[in-house]
């Protein structure tokens, strides 16, 4: 008897789900536990492994359906089992109403996605710490005469489209053995591997060297921003994917939530810097992590968190709720969006358990393989724009916190030293902006920058768990 195959629910508040992508077709072997289709919701954007081995018999819905929990979605043979021919189903798109109920034929199929420092990192490294940001591919317009194929191919997954982007590829020119002539994770990097094969460019120019304003950091960040589309007409309309209208509906709430307000300080990142160059080596060789900036300013803020425990609270009508756990809220940059997951109890760790959870949260956020409990519960934010180079940010606050941390780019500057004696010199330091969001409803001017004092304090007197 065949097995079902069902939206799932990702959370108690989750209601539907969007399907962005089959990997299996009909008809194709599958085994239990293997990734079979991905899905997008309020929440998360996630991988959904197969119950069950066998063949995958039926797909009720294509890409880009919106379906409630728990409806069936598509059936598993068991293995030898005859399976009757069924017509590929069509995307959402061409839906009609007599096929699915009116709610799912009027849903709008996701937009081709637009993908990771934390927002980001927050350091920019490939695998482990907690944020890099990979070019986005390009949306690509439907020209009049395109052919149909030429774009379903086009509408692959984000991870397809971040590795085309990455190696500047049209996915048009791609052959795509998914469903509906889909390019799949093969294709694209099969197609890699012939056009390596061909005789390779010239070398580029080698990289200038990094100026002496800039201190030591990891490789800044490839921009997140696509490329122009190419212009069929004058101009070029995609539908809001489902993260980006949550976004766009939770920064307008915000806005009209919270009174916001924002302190800048500067600090002086000497001992970070220091101490980063002194165990960035062992901690990879002994524990398996990149060191990167972003725990040292967490352990900071947690610190500064219990001093003023009114930062680590919230609003709720008339009521102040102060929270016994600092839940950090750490903005992780995507192609298609911006997520947080939140490191839980974030008190109890210590910098290394920091690093841990921040390269674990990041490089799971990456991979659509985040719980949606693990971007809810947070007491305070942290964003870390600073790879980008930009001098500071001002972040709107994240809801229900009432206020959010945000750290600029780290630079080598000259300040002015005082010595033991008073004698004062000109030196060279590491230093940043810290720039604070926080919700004058509830937050005072003297007490937000008592806090930020307090976590400049800490980083100058370098009070690192570590040192």
């Amino acid at each position: 008897m065949p097995v079902n195959v069902v939206m799932p629910q990702m959370g108690e508040s989750i209601a539907e789900g969007t399907i962005v992508k089959w990997f299996k077709n009909e008809g194709e072997p599958v085994k239990k536990d293997e990734p079979l289709l991905e899905i997008s919701t309020d929440k998360v954007d996630a991988e959904v492994p197969a119950p069950a081995s066998g063949i995958l018999a039926k797909i009720h819905y294509g890409p880009g359906a919106t379906v409630p929990v728990e409806t069936v979605i598509a059936e598993i043979a068991a293995e030898g089992e005859a399976v009757a021919a069924t017509p590929q189903p069509a995307a959402a798109p061409e839906v009609t109403p007599a096929a699915v109920p009116k709610a799912q034929a009027e849903a709008p199929a996701p937009p081709p996605p637009a993908e990771e420092p934390f927002a980001r990192e927050l350091t920019p490294a490939p695998a482990a710490p907690a944020g890099e940001v990979f070019p986005a591919a390009a949306p690509v317009p439907a020209e009049p005469e395109a052919s149909e194929a030429a774009l379903l191919r086009r509408r692959s997954s984000p991870l397809v489209r971040r590795i085309a982007a990455e190696h500047g590829i049209d996915l048009a020119q791609v052959p795509g053995t998914g469903l509906h002539g889909r390019v799949t994770k093969e294709d694209i990097l099969s197609y890699i591997e012939k056009q390596k094969a061909k005789p390779a460019a010239p070398p580029a120019p080698p990289a200038a060297a990094p100026t002496p304003a800039q201190a030591p950091a990891a490789p800044r960040p490839a921009p997140t921003v696509p490329p122009a589309p190419t212009f069929a007409g004058e101009e070029y309309r995609e539908p809001m994917s489902i993260m980006r209208q949550r976004i766009a509906e939770h920064m307008v709430a915000s806005r009209r939530t919270s009174a916001h307000v924002q302190t800048v300080f500067e600090v002086d990142v000497s001992h970070i810097v220091r101490l980063r160059e002194k165990y960035k080596d062992e901690w990879e060789r002994q524990y398996g992590v990149k060191l990167t900036y972003t725990p040292f300013f967490l352990e900071a803020a947690i610190d500064a968190l219990k001093a003023f425990p009114v930062l680590n609270a919230s609003i709720d009508g008339n009521d102040i709720v102060y929270h016994r756990h600092i839940n950090l809220g750490v903005a992780v940059a995507l192609p298609h969006g911006l997520i947080v997951p939140v490191i839980k109890h974030a008190e109890e760790l210590s910098l290394l358990g920091l690093q841990r959870a921040l390269t674990d949260l990041a490089t799971r956020a990456r991979n659509k393989q985040l719980k949606p409990e693990e971007v809810q519960g947070s007491t305070f934010s942290v964003t870390n724009p600073g790879p980008y180079g930009n001098l500071f940010g001002l972040p709107i606050i994240n809801q229900p916190n009432v206020a959010i941390l945000s750290i600029g780019n780290i630079q080598r500057r000259p300040v002015v030293i005082r010595d033991a004696m008073g004698r004062e010199g000109i030196g060279i330091s590491d230093v940043v902006y810290l720039a604070l969001s926080f919700d004058h409803r509830l937050i005072d001017g003297a007490v937000a920058d008592q806090f930020m004092a307090h976590i400049k304090a800490f980083i100058q007197e370098g009070r690192f768990s570590l040192a």
